[in-house]
């Protein structure tokens, strides 16, 4: 198992490919042990690409992205279009879910509000009004659960269930030791009650929410008062006992205040609108549910269109996304931000790997805010669950692709699949400081010894790419692309080849030019990457591969390694769903000059090595295609049967080409169907004297597996050679 193909579940082995440490014990940015690293070779890459791709750019050959060949299920993206870009003027689709300083405001709140949110409550339990009760008999109630889950409207109700007039709300800033000052229990104003409610009570190390804290409030109140405090997932609390309240669903919120605002009989056919049902397959929370609900109102008297309807639920995630980095850090800890980026990240995989990687992304940033002062990172204590719940993500088992075969692990994943592109491009854009920390982490990730890891720094980088193409060049990609480093090298490769896939511009102009360029390790990653964006455009793909050929044949010494490299571009095209018209590509040139004649020979073996499923006696892919061809009469069984005689003629090449056949009847021994296709394919091989006398001495000479006798087919094949 080679350096480069260790699976993202596994660390490097003992002695392996691991970068060198600092002496702080970090590793140093973008060192790697030298004798270790070597080219995975691009066959392999491409599988690992594929594999791994987040779920919104969807790599895969036959696929159309934009007119390529990328695909599989793309959410994210939009006829090659990011979905950010579609909002050419924010300005004019701006909402207010309810800014953080509103709810946190103290004062009395009114009891014409109280009732507006009473006529389109939605209670998130079946048993509320059990709570009422519990409150009434208890006095005070703590209710917890996630942020935006609509906890401040459950404890407004509760209080007004109880009829209490006036609530007054708590500043924030009102410490768990500080409850009881002002709340001023017993009978008021024409012998009402009186509520209070103090939201999101902030909790710290060393001041948590404790039960003395309760009863001290409790005897403060008297009989005639009621308090409800709500936290959030991470309160710290003692003895607290506490009610959970999770958020309604959308599509109930929704219904209701579309009642209230234009009344029954409209809710059923808004609520079958199709830009309301794209809405509702969404995560959303039910403060944008009510402003959805706002809008549709709007829309059904004409004051807002379609467009605005369509947008919103986008627009609502980009809001949120917003909050989450203009938090000033009393909702939201900086370690949390590192982990709503590194899920950004690593979308749907292993929640252990982005837990540990955004640690990593965590320090880098906290070295920015805090200059030389070391960041602190809690060991244990951080509890999956609620961490996700921040996020607005998810928790589930799934496989995962290995070079061992798939491995079962626990995911996590934003329930809004646009949620990391959105946010990737919001850190970049939004927040520059941040950027030296997340170029530091990209850094770092490029040079872990898991495919997972590397590709999915490829992705992130080719979301910053899309949304500021020369910074990412210029900070990430460049850098990567000039290391003298094949690892480093092949992340470039595939962040190029992504970005690419997302649309943006002049991705081919800037291959086209490093297949010229008087560095090697530029040219390398041009090659590489012309491989796996070139199908979409295979002449000129071509034309760049063959100028790279004679580029290098014109340098004073020979370069083997870029010589592969090109030989193994050609094969993914070749085997790429444009194989016949890079096949029509090849033979139109291939007795032009050496360099295309290599380049053309190269790449066509390579590829004849390759086989289906990539099992070792699985049927050749190039004599599967060739059956094909022949049996629908197609210009690529000719071209094919061109190529093959002449490799098999070239001084430079005979060896290799008569060992890939060597182990095409090794598989046809194992198969039929393969034994058929080679059967067919032979003769066309076989119409000179020397081109018998080649095959039939191979037929009668070669040994079987293990160095044993010609297996039987290869008898049978050499009856269907033709005598010269």
């Amino acid at each position: 198992m080679s350096s480069e193909e260790q699976p993202h579940g596994s660390q490097p082995p003992a002695g392996g490919d691991q970068s060198s440490e600092a002496p702080d014990g970090r590793q140093a940015d973008g060192e790697t042990t030298e004798e270790t690293d070597q080219p995975q070779p691009a066959w392999a890459a491409r599988r690992d690409l594929e594999n791994h791709t987040p779920r919104t750019m969807g790599f895969g050959d036959g696929a159309q992205v934009g007119g390529g060949v990328f695909g599989g299920t793309n959410h994210g993206i939009g006829g090659g279009t990011f979905y950010g870009d579609i909002l050419l003027d924010r300005t004019e689709i701006i909402y207010q879910f309810g800014a953080s300083s509103a709810l946190h405001a103290s004062g009395e709140i009114s009891q014409s509000t109280l009732e507006e949110l009473s006529a389109c409550f939605v209670p998130a339990c079946a048993d509320f009004e059990a709570l009422v009760d519990r409150l009434r008999e208890e006095h005070v109630l703590v209710v917890s659960g996630p942020y935006f889950a609509g906890r401040r409207t459950a404890a407004l109700m509760l209080l007004h269930r109880l009829r209490a007039d006036p609530v007054q709300a708590i500043g924030r800033d009102t410490t768990p030791g500080q409850l009881t000052a002002g709340l001023g229990g017993g009978e008021t104003r024409d012998g009402r009650t009186t509520g209070h409610v103090l939201c999101d009570l902030i909790t710290e190390p060393g001041r948590p929410l404790r039960e003395a804290d309760l009863l001290a409030a409790r005897k403060e109140l008297g009989e005639d008062a009621y308090l409800v405090i709500t936290v959030g997932p991470t309160a710290l609390l003692e003895d607290v006992p506490v009610v959970s309240w999770q958020a309604p669903p959308p599509g109930d919120v929704l219904a209701a205040h579309l009642g209230v605002l234009v009344g029954e009989d409209r809710v059923l056919e808004l609520l079958s609108l199709p830009a309301v049902t794209a809405f509702l397959e969404r995560s959303h929370q039910p403060r944008e549910a009510a402003e959805f609900a706002r809008l549709l109102a709007r829309y059904e008297t004409g004051e807002a269109d379609a467009t605005k309807l369509g947008a919103f639920s986008l627009v609502a995630l980009e809001n949120q996304v917003q909050e989450w980095f203009e938090d000033d850090g009393t909702v939201l800890h900086l370690r949390d931000k590192a982990f709503l980026v590194a899920l950004a990240a690593f979308d749907e995989g292993p929640y252990a790997l982005t837990a540990e990687l955004s640690d990593l992304l965590y320090v880098f940033l906290h070295e920015i805010e805090n200059g030389m002062r070391s960041a602190t990172v809690p060991v244990f204590g951080t509890h999956i669950g609620k961490r996700l719940q921040l996020a607005r993500a998810r928790r589930f088992e799934a496989e995962e692709p290995t070079e061992w075969g798939p491995v079962r692990q626990v995911k996590a994943a934003y329930r809004d699949e646009r949620a990391p592109l959105v946010l990737l491009r919001e850190i970049w854009t939004g927040h520059p400081s941040a950027r030296p920390a997340l170029v530091h982490w990209l850094q770092r990730l490029a040079g872990d010894g898991r495919p997972f890891v590397r590709t999915r720094a490829a992705s992130t980088v080719a979301v910053l790419a899309h949304t500021d193409l020369p910074s990412a060049m210029a900070l990430v990609i460049e850098p990567w692309a000039s290391s003298h480093l094949y690892r480093h090298r092949l992340v470039a490769v595939n962040a190029l080849t992504l970005t690419h896939v997302l649309g943006t511009p002049n991705v081919p102009r800037i291959l086209d030019a490093w297949c010229e360029s008087d560095e090697s390790p530029l040219r390398w990653v041009a090659i590489r990457a012309h491989g796996l964006i070139g199908p979409e455009r295979p002449l000129e793909t071509l034309a760049a591969l063959r100028a790279a050929a004679r580029h290098q044949a014109g340098q004073p010494e020979s370069d083997a390694d870029l010589s592969g490299q090109l030989a193994e571009s050609v094969e993914l095209l070749l085997l790429s769903s444009a194989g016949d018209d890079v096949l029509a590509g090849l033979l139109k040139t291939l007795h032009d000059d050496r360099p295309a004649t290599e380049l053309a020979l190269g790449g066509f073996i390579s590829a004849c090595r390759r086989s289906e499923q990539d099992e070792r006696h699985g049927q050749p892919r190039v004599l599967s295609w060739y059956a094909r061809a022949s049996e629908a009469r197609t210009p690529a069984a000719t071209g094919i049967v061109e190529l093959w005689r002449t490799a098999l003629g070239s001084r430079g090449h005979t060896r290799d080409a008569l060992d890939v056949l060597r182990r095409w009847v090794l598989s046809a021994d194992h198969d039929p169907g393969t034994e058929w296709a080679l059967a067919a394919l032979l003769p066309s091989l076989a119409t000179t004297s020397s081109e018998h006398q080649r095959l039939s001495h191979l037929l009668r000479t070669m040994p079987g597996e293990d160095g044993t006798d010609p297996p039987p087919v290869a008898g049978r094949l050499l009856a269907v050679l033709p005598h010269p």
